[in-house]
């Protein structure tokens, strides 16, 4: 069933809000590992023109680019289990 104009909007900024809290908790933990971005860069694989990019607010990131910095800074995204209807 398709969502009407109002149901996309509240649907988007729900899912625009989870996506920012991860961004930010990403940015927050590049910022306070103490590495260069090119340190960052050799160990994880993501150019420093897409960190740069990304720390600095220009532009987002893939998940899977996310995961390679996750993993360099020893963190875990881990999915969240959606509550089923009717329970």
């Amino acid at each position: 069933m398709p969502l009407d104009k109002a149901a996309r909007a509240c649907y988007y900024c729900i899912v625009m809000a989870k996506k920012t809290d991860i961004e930010d908790q990403l940015r927050q933990a590049i910022l306070q590992a103490g590495m260069s971005r090119y340190a960052l860069w050799k160990l994880s694989g993501v150019t420093e023109a897409v960190l740069s990019r990304f720390v600095n607010r220009s532009r987002t990131i893939r998940l899977d680019t996310a995961a390679k910095l996750a993993e360099v800074l020893g963190l875990e995204l881990t999915p969240k289990r959606r509550a089923r209807k009717g329970k």
